[in-house]
């Protein structure tokens, strides 16, 4: 039976490396590749340096001689798993380009004419898909690239090392070379920081969570009938809990009930119905387990 949960796990991560490749892949090379601008990090530095080499080297060559011997390491002196999928998604990301080239497809700034192009979308673009698939990595593997790996070799050599730094460092000077590389130009640095932004944000929207909520905490006297309200209503359980109101210096309780954003109008409504109560609330990120009460 383990032998059996290993195996569909290993698949899982397979697939998982796979797929966020793929992703990646497709935003660098319909998006970002040929619209002079670079992502942050690693590939970031890879995608200078292909524009400094005016396309004597192929960019997938870069990415895999700059990122590769990282995740090696990363494989030898931290978790050899975890290296191998990083080279797996690394891999794929890069010559998954050229076989879109092989196949004709032409890159969003070559598929319309100057007057339809626009590098902004490029930038959005890059960002939203390349985001989704950082996020896929990051929430199976805790790791998206070339920046994790050195994190990762650093925080091995030196614990107290703050990682956060290693990431915001390789990312600024990923800004600051594009501006010199670039021709001095303020466009390429604003793509790149639009990029990275946009990416950040569709990254912690994925490892936030699909299934979110909002927890609504409520101090009542009457706990009976309000949660026979609110599961009648809204569907959801709630949980009871003896508190002690010091103000009053009177026994009440509070009762915990998890919703979903669209139950919020329904939820306040209810509220209003009961004057005597107190509630607040506050986002939940993920929601495990029986989230709807069963009927």
């Amino acid at each position: 039976m383990k032998s059996k949960t290993r195996v569909r796990d290993l698949c899982i991560d397979l697939l998982y490396a796979i797929l966020a490749g793929c992703i990646v892949g497709t935003a660098y090379y319909f998006f970002q590749n040929s619209n002079g601008f670079a992502p942050g990090g690693v590939g970031g530095l890879a995608t200078i340096t292909h524009y400094l080499l005016a396309d004597k080297v192929s960019w997938s060559i870069l990415m895999v001689a700059f990122n590769l011997p990282i995740f090696i390491l990363v494989s030898a002196i931290v978790n050899k798993k975890l290296g191998i999928m990083l080279s797996i998604y690394m891999l794929v990301q890069s010559f998954l380009p050229k076989l879109y080239e092989l196949l004709g497809a032409l890159p969003y700034c070559a598929a319309y004419n100057q007057a339809d192009f626009n590098i902004v979308f490029a930038c959005i673009a890059t960002g939203v898909i390349s985001g989704f698939g950082f996020s896929l990595m990051l929430k199976r593997f805790g790791a998206s690239g070339g920046t994790y790996g050195i994190s990762a070799l650093i925080k091995k050599v030196r614990p107290e090392t703050n990682i956060a730094y290693v990431s915001f460092i390789m990312d600024a000077s990923v800004v600051v070379i594009a501006f010199f590389v670039y021709g001095m130009r303020i466009t390429p640095v604003m793509c790149t920081l639009l990029n990275l932004f946009i990416a950040d944000v569709i990254v912690d929207h994925g490892l936030s969570g699909v299934k979110n909520g909002y927890k609504f905490e409520i101090i009542t006297s009457h706990p009976n009938e309000l949660s026979e309200d609110l599961m009648t209503r809204l569907k959801h359980g709630i949980t009871a809990i003896n508190v002690h109101g010091m103000y009053s210096d009177t026994d009440k309780y509070m009762l915990i009930c998890i919703i979903n954003k669209r139950q919020i109008g329904d939820m306040m409504k209810i509220l209003k119905s009961h004057p005597d109560t107190f509630a607040s609330f506050e986002k939940v990120n993920e929601v495990f387990g029986n989230f709807k009460r069963k009927v």
